[in-house]
């Protein structure tokens, strides 16, 4: 087996090994993972940081050892805090980030991505933060526009959203809004949630499809056409623009 980072902003996972083929979810600078199986042009790769698999153009990442792989595995993990910022490389060359992405072996305002050392100058974040910080930073992604498979302020779908808002505060999420659910413990109403709980809503044949963030006054902010802020009720999801309710309520976690 070997193993790969990227080494770009944003790269597309898709579903299967084709440019045409859907876009699941995407891999951003400085997240690693396993290489299941490499063609000539795609290879199959499994994300350390959820396990989530998918296909990866070959010209979009670079290979690293097993060695780099595991202490990359066992370091503390540090993300950019800004919007969109640029990393410089040796060659005083620019790459483009975007919030959440991983900076690996961080230090004094550098990383390093194999041989390649970076001078970043923006904020950073680590560790666990609390359930005030997951509204705050779940905040800085209002409207960034829907995107199927999207993580970025960019681009974003349901799932992308609470995953990236949760890695910020030093929580891990699966990667689908399905997965999600079966994370954390279940509430039976709306009273007993807090502010930073996850709301699950399904579908006419009960499957899970959308999940947003809980904030105070029976409100969500979720994925819409955008990253917007809604009326939660029993039922679901109130859009007062649209004067109807847009998700049905499944379930309630209690994630932390």
């Amino acid at each position: 087996m070997s193993f790969g980072i990227c080494n770009l902003s944003i790269v597309p996972l898709r579903l299967s090994a084709s440019d045409s083929s859907e876009m699941i979810s995407q891999v951003l600078f400085g997240e690693h993972f396993e290489v299941l199986d490499k063609q000539k042009k795609w290879s199959k790769i499994r994300l350390h940081f959820d396990n989530y698999e998918g296909f990866i153009d070959n010209n979009q990442f670079v290979e690293t050892s097993e060695e780099n792989y595991i202490n990359l595995c066992n370091s503390n993990a540090i993300y950019s805090g800004e919007i969109v910022d640029c990393i410089t490389d040796d060659k005083n060359e620019l790459t483009t980030i975007t919030i959440g992405v991983t900076l690996p072996f961080y230090s004094d305002g550098y990383l390093k991505l194999n041989d390649t050392t970076y001078l970043y100058e923006g904020a950073v974040v680590s560790g666990k933060k609390s359930k005030t910080s997951i509204l705050q930073t779940a905040f800085m992604f209002l409207n960034a526009p829907f995107l199927w498979g999207g993580k970025t302020s960019f681009g974003i779908d349901c799932s992308g959203f609470t995953q990236m808002v949760y890695k910020l505060c030093g929580y891990s999420l699966l990667r689908d809004a399905k997965q999600q659910a079966t994370q954390g413990k279940v509430l039976s109403f709306i009273e007993e949630s807090e502010p930073g709980d996850l709301a699950f809503f399904d579908d006419e044949e009960g499957e899970i499809i959308h999940v947003g963030i809980i904030l105070d006054n029976y409100s969500i902010i979720h994925v819409h056409g955008k990253v917007r802020i809604d009326t939660l009720d029993h039922s679901g999801i109130f859009n007062a623009d649209l004067q109807k309710h847009t998700h049905k309520l499944r379930i309630i976690k209690k994630v932390l």
